[in-house]
């Protein structure tokens, strides 16, 4: 059975001193819950301080984004090898990113990459436009998405990382599909695109989580979904309280 992860991506949001008090208060507020991952995913400048804030509690730490080269003359960049020690996570691929920062599915495939060799766990998003959604589009945009992010990749390097379907519509609008099309998509589009290019126990093994206004009030009906391993949360996970009430509702759904 695929453990639930419950990832807040933090964005370009919080001070170093706001970050450690978030941290701290997710630690307080989610410490009886060992049946979901917990990960927490702050600015490049607030990493050092959010892991020490941390410590030893089973939280995992991640970054937004990485390079794919080693060192070099590439300012402003931070390679995945740098953040060894800091995180043990990296969001790739962010809708964000791909619209304002030219990110492509080639460039994902070399973050990936990188941020495997460097022993970090890649979580990978992929989602379409509201325009293709509404285009019939979904289904082979995702999939060639997640056929490009994992270009190259042996099926226990693809088992070990997280794929992150987030429909772009869906980001910080307010509006989330309903569970029922979450469900379909993780399962009937990206999983099964796993299924296609690794095999049945490959797919069977990697998480896929769901993003897009995810909150208390909707996270138990999308954890419902068999597909859905977990949630890449934006908004709910900059309140502590928020974050930790869709930790405790996820191990609830878990328990039963």
């Amino acid at each position: 059975m695929r453990k639930p992860m419950m990832a807040g991506n933090w964005k370009m949001n919080k001070t170093v001193a706001e970050a450690t008090a978030l941290a701290g208060q997710i630690v307080e507020l989610t410490s009886g819950y060992t049946n979901v991952d917990r990960v927490i995913c702050p600015t490049f400048i607030s990493l050092s301080a959010v892991k020490a804030a941390v410590g030893s509690a089973p939280i995992g730490v991640g970054a937004q984004n990485c390079y794919w080269e080693e060192s070099g003359a590439f300012t402003g960049e931070v390679a995945a090898a740098m953040l060894a020690g800091l995180a043990e996570y990296v969001i790739i691929g962010h809708s964000e990113r791909r619209q304002f920062f030219g990110e492509t599915d080639e460039t994902v495939n070399k973050k990936t990459k990188a941020a495997l060799t460097a022993g970090l766990t890649p979580i990978v998003c992929i989602g379409e436009s509201l325009a293709q959604n509404e285009a019939g589009e979904t289904q082979s945009f995702v999939s060639g998405q997640v056929r490009g992010a994992l270009e190259g990749l042996s099926g226990e390097q693809v088992q070990s990382l997280v794929l992150a379907y987030e429909p772009i519509w869906a980001i910080g609008t307010g509006l989330a599909a309903t569970s029922q099309q979450a469900g379909d998509i993780c399962g009937g589009v990206v999983r099964a695109t796993v299924r296609e290019l690794y095999g049945e126990a490959v797919a069977e093994a990697t998480r896929v989580l769901y993003g897009g206004s995810t909150k208390p009030g909707n996270i138990a009906e999308i954890m419902q979904q068999p597909d859905i391993d977990g949630a890449l949360i934006g908004g709910a996970a900059l309140d502590g309280k928020s974050y930790g009430e869709m930790v405790r509702i996820t191990s609830e759904v878990y328990q039963k």
